[in-house]
């Protein structure tokens, strides 16, 4: 972590770890790509180097972020698409230069070449959001249980049932916060 900055949180999915880049939406937001050069830090954290990113790059990350967010929170929901987000996802993966490459483990990697831009990345996150949200991938989309949150998420546990974006964080913040309610319920009753 860049001194001043918050840690990224990373999860095992590109395009619901690109929107939590804005975390807490519904408490006191945590913007965690706050300069072009932490959107170039976590785009080389998430294996999309780019050399630099400009101001006008990071607004086109931003509302790409959102556009997933408000695209995947309906699709969590059951709703229809927002149409302004569905056409930022879209624009957003047809702009892009990047090539799917299989790996020798078999696995699907993303390869930008070594002349590439943010536009070119952020094409592989869209293209990203668009498996998940037409649903063709293994798991479900579902929203963070946390009040303050409600991140959308991309759920691959086994009964898809996760309640949580990060249990170290929101599922930890909720257990504490009903532990210390029932402390003081106890210590009233005690009284």
């Amino acid at each position: 972590m860049r001194a001043g900055f918050p840690d990224f949180r990373l999860g095992s999915v590109l395009a619901t770890s690109f929107t939590a880049t804005l975390t807490e939406r519904h408490g006191d937001a945590v913007e965690r790509i706050p300069t072009p050069q932490r959107l170039v830090d976590w785009l080389a954290v998430s294996g999309l180097a780019v050399d630099s990113c400009t101001t006008a790059q990071l607004d086109l990350a931003r509302e790409l972020r959102e556009s997933i967010h408000l695209a995947a929170t309906a699709a969590a929901i059951q709703d229809a698409l927002p149409a302004s987000a569905v056409q930022v996802i879209n624009d957003r993966s047809a702009e892009g230069r990047a090539a799917a490459i299989l790996t020798p483990e078999g696995k699907r990697q993303w390869r930008l070449s070594s002349g590439s831009c943010v536009e070119d990345a952020l094409s592989v996150i869209a293209a990203d959001a668009i498996s998940i949200i037409a649903g063709e991938r293994d798991g479900r989309l579902a929203l963070c249980a946390s009040p303050t949150c409600q991140a959308a998420f991309f759920d691959t546990s086994q009964s898809r049932t996760r309640k949580w974006c990060e249990m170290n964080t929101c599922g930890n913040r909720q257990k504490k916060a009903r532990f210390n309610a029932n402390q003081r319920k106890h210590s009233r009753s005690a009284q």
